[in-house]
């Protein structure tokens, strides 16, 4: 059961994506070299030397698999670049290997217990890399022939003509090949390759003795060579999947739906235990492979007391994925307690952590993100307009300032301009408040607004309120 629920998580992977631009949408990896030197700027990434070039450490023992069950934190100040590093090591890592990213916030909102959101985003970042042989049938089609009955009733009939460069075989057809091949409208001259226990049919290409069949040929179409050897080959599937998913299959009847609607309420114990206890069958038997992934947790000074004692127990089992954490926070309150703690994270945690720290950006580095930035938005800026950016984010923060770039381009657009300019620049400037002016602001029309009935502070100062 779960390797047909394998296999069919695989082939809705292949659905086309939507591509948007995102705020980490520009990183493609980590910008190291093969020696796990970081460069200054590569694939996205700026600055921050120190901290990826121990990230990209700690990629290539999550590569080799020899790395599980282990804490990492990111510590920093607000946008110094601890999401776009774990965006970074997501794509370096590629497709097999499972990046699950959550915030620490979301655990309380979801409609379950807080272990088990928790359960199921560890789950989620172990995939299970599952191997199976299968009888295949793949030739060049010679020649498709389909009988129908005269009075336009009753079940086709129909023969097939496959051959290699070394044979030539006749296969009855019933009913429903007929119906396959007519879905992908195989025709003479088509290498297609068919699975015999499912009765699939993948049309690998057209053959290169078919290329001069037609004077021209669409975008699309691929042209292979003719098949060697035997028609009935034996070949080895490879389906990967996340624990989760064979989870969510195997504990209910319609549980491949559950994984798109989202609605996969929690699952028991048991069902997880046999699940482990099958996993741990085909490894012994070579049928499977544990791939550990890793678990993302952003800003995870939001989890209270006893997420934080679960993740302690949970590092600790045999199917535990790297865990890399995300924080801001200073020396603040562990939520749930009245202690506090360095980054609002129990000690006894932090000990098994491997801590990477990040610095502010520089002038320069910021002036190359925003060129980064301005060229992933497709922008065009003129060099004065990129300084006054720079400037702007040197003074108040990076991320205002790219916030700045989209704006500033629409209002190039309305006075029907071809760059980004300073006067652009300016004008977004005026039009939208960053947090020093937007506190400054408050301190000067405090009166005006509602409920000050008490002190408190606004940034890092303390702001008298009405009493």
């Amino acid at each position: 059961m779960a390797t047909i629920a394998a296999s069919s998580v695989q082939e809705a992977r292949e659905l086309t994506r939507i591509e948007r631009i995102g705020a980490h949408s520009h990183i493609r990896g980590l910008g190291l070299d093969d020696a796990l030197e970081p460069r200054n700027t590569s694939q996205g990434m700026v600055g921050q030397l120190q901290a990826r070039r121990a990230a990209g450490v700690i990629l290539e023992m999550i590569k080799e698999g020899k790395i599980a069950g282990r804490a990492i934190l990111m510590a920093g100040a607000p946008g110094t670049g601890k999401t776009a590093i774990a965006m970074g090591m997501a794509q370096a890592l590629g497709q097999d290997v499972p990046f699950t990213m959550i915030a620490g916030s979301e655990i309380f909102s979801l409609e379950m217990s807080k272990t088990e959101a928790l359960t199921q985003a560890f789950r989620r970042s172990i995939g299970v890399r599952i191997k199976e042989e299968t009888e295949i049938i793949e030739g060049e089609v010679v020649e498709v022939q389909i009988d129908r009955s005269a009075v336009g009733v009753g079940a086709k009939s129909g023969k097939l003509t496959l051959k290699t460069t070394d044979m030539e075989t006749i296969y009855d057809l019933g009913q429903k090949m007929i119906e396959s091949l007519n879905k992908e409208k195989v025709s003479a001259g088509d290498v297609v390759a068919i699975d015999k226990a499912s009765g699939k049919i993948t049309k690998l290409g057209r053959s290169f003795t078919r290329a001069r069949d037609y004077d021209a040929t669409g975008p699309d179409t691929r042209f292979v060579q003719c098949p060697e050897g035997e028609l009935q080959k034996h070949k080895e599937v490879v389906h990967t999947v996340s624990l989760h998913e064979v989870d969510v299959i195997n504990s209910r009847s319609q549980g491949f739906l559950a994984l798109f609607s989202g609605d996969t309420g929690e699952i028991k114990s048991e069902v997880r235990d046999q699940i482990n206890q099958k996993v741990a069958e085909w490894r012994e038997e070579g049928k499977a492979d544990i791939i550990p992934g890793v678990l993302f947790i952003d800003e995870v000074h939001m989890l209270d007391i006893e997420c934080f004692s679960f993740l302690n127990r949970a590092l600790e089992e045999e199917l535990a994925p790297v865990v890399i954490m995300a924080s801001n926070r200073g020396i603040t309150r562990i939520r749930g307690t009245k202690y506090t703690s360095p980054h609002g994270i129990p000690i006894d945690l932090l000990d098994r952590a491997l801590i990477i720290s990040t610095s502010p950006y520089s002038e320069s580095e910021i002036a190359k993100i925003i060129s980064i930035r301005a060229e992933e938005e497709d922008v065009e800026m003129t060099e004065d307009a990129k300084e006054v950016l720079t400037k702007i984010g040197v003074e108040t923060s990076l991320r205002y300032a790219i916030h700045l770039i989209t704006a500033a381009n629409l209002v190039c657009r309305k006075r029907k301009g071809s760059e980004v300019d300073v006067e652009d620049i300016k004008r977004v400037y005026s039009l939208f408040l960053d947090e020093k002016r937007s506190v400054q602001y408050l301190k000067e029309f405090q009166d005006q607004y509602m409920f000050n009935e008490t002190k408190g502070t606004v940034g890092n100062e303390v702001v008298p309120m009405e009493t």
